[in-house]
């Protein structure tokens, strides 16, 4: 089984109960996971049937062994990972929203392992063994000089050795603050200017172009919830025509009517045919999920690009109009379950694609 290799930083994730506020929740307990966007697509591919294997760097206590067990217990090859005496375990807390009130998240990861590990700490010739894909994003050259320049090293080296390379652009402009003077954005369209010369397929949501390309798209407005899904094509283009070693440009469409209340959709561009394809379809037209009870909508960008690296590298499911539908389908069922984790099976996202999504209980 061919293996798809993610590469960045894993985190402790504390959630309040419930919808409680922070406030409310502390001092009190808290719920504890292990998450981080990479690690979250090596989960879901793993899920879904694939074989994934996860690189990072982590401290040596005993906190990270857990952190280790947790990740081998999803299906994850841990083998590349670094045990490093540098740095400590980031973390992030979670305060889910609900209705007209959004989520929360605080970061807590500066000097994280990740952040001060150099690229020759890593054993990039066991990490690529048998691999054909190796998927970063661009949270993790966010974190630091250190990581950003490691980033670059790994896309290198993947391309070197023959794997296709997919970034998810995942702006995050909290983290982007490590060359004083530079605003965040700017900085984030530097850094990751100097990574997609090396990476075939580019992922991001409706925001990400804007916001580290400085592309946009006319007639949409996410903060109010409307999306024009028919722009993002010419989106892509411009995208493709400042990256022509791109094939391929993945844009999740999510239109925020509350915290609780999603529609949820995407397009795929494929840059050989000049195409667009747009899922779900209802009678060929764009019609997105409508998903009225979010359970967790934290790593639901991270699940699309899981089950769109596992369907363009499982034949039957490679074709650009089916990847797009299976990614959709995976990540709408990813917004159901608590957790950064998608614990979806192919057999139950195809069962979805085929039944449009009723809920009927399974017998």
């Amino acid at each position: 089984m061919n293996t798809i290799v993610t590469f960045g930083e894993v985190m402790g994730r504390f959630c309040t109960p419930g919808f409680k506020r922070f406030r409310q929740a502390t001092p009190g307990e808290l719920d504890l996971t292990f998450a981080g966007a990479e690690a979250n697509v090596a989960a879901s591919i793993s899920m879904l049937g694939g074989s994934s294997r996860f690189v990072t760097a982590l401290p040596k206590h005993d906190i990270a062994k857990a952190c280790k067990a947790a990740l081998a217990a999803a299906g994850i090859d841990t083998s590349a990972i670094v045990d490093t005496d540098e740095g400590r375990l980031g973390l992030y807390f979670l305060e889910s929203g609900a209705n007209q009130r959004p989520s929360r998240v605080i970061y807590d990861r500066d000097h994280s392992s990740i952040s001060k590990t150099a690229a020759s700490a890593y054993d990039w010739e066991s990490a690529f063994e048998g691999a054909v894909w190796l998927h970063t994003t661009g949270i993790t050259p966010s974190l630091s000089k250190q990581s950003a320049e490691t980033t670059i090293a790994a896309v290198k080296k993947a391309k070197g050795k023959g794997l296709k390379v997919s970034c998810d652009l995942n702006f995050r402009k909290k983290l982007w603050n490590w060359q004083p003077g530079t605003s965040p954005n700017a900085l984030a369209g530097e850094t990751i200017r100097r990574i997609l010369p090396y990476v075939d397929v580019i992922i991001g949501n409706e925001e990400d172009a804007s916001d580290v390309l400085g592309i946009e798209a006319e007639n949409t407005d996410v903060h109010s919830g409307k999306i024009d899904a028919s722009k993002y094509t010419e989106v892509a283009e411009k995208i493709v025509d400042e990256f022509p070693n791109v094939s391929m440009v993945a844009i999740t469409l999510r239109e925020s009517i509350s915290a609780s209340h999603n529609n949820w959709g995407a397009m795929l561009y494929a840059a050989e045919s000049k195409s667009s394809h747009f899922a779900p379809l209802d009678g060929g037209d764009y019609r997105p999920y409508e998903i009225r009870s979010i359970v967790d909508r934290v790593g639901g960008g991270d699940s699309f690009g899981a089950g769109l690296i596992f369907a363009l590298t499982t034949p039957d499911l490679s074709s650009p109009s089916i990847a797009i539908s299976f990614a959709v389908a995976s990540s709408c069922l990813a917004h159901s379950i608590y957790g950064d984790f998608n614990y979806s099976t192919r057999e139950e996202v195809e069962a979805l694609i085929k039944s449009g999504g009723s809920g009927r209980v399974v017998r």
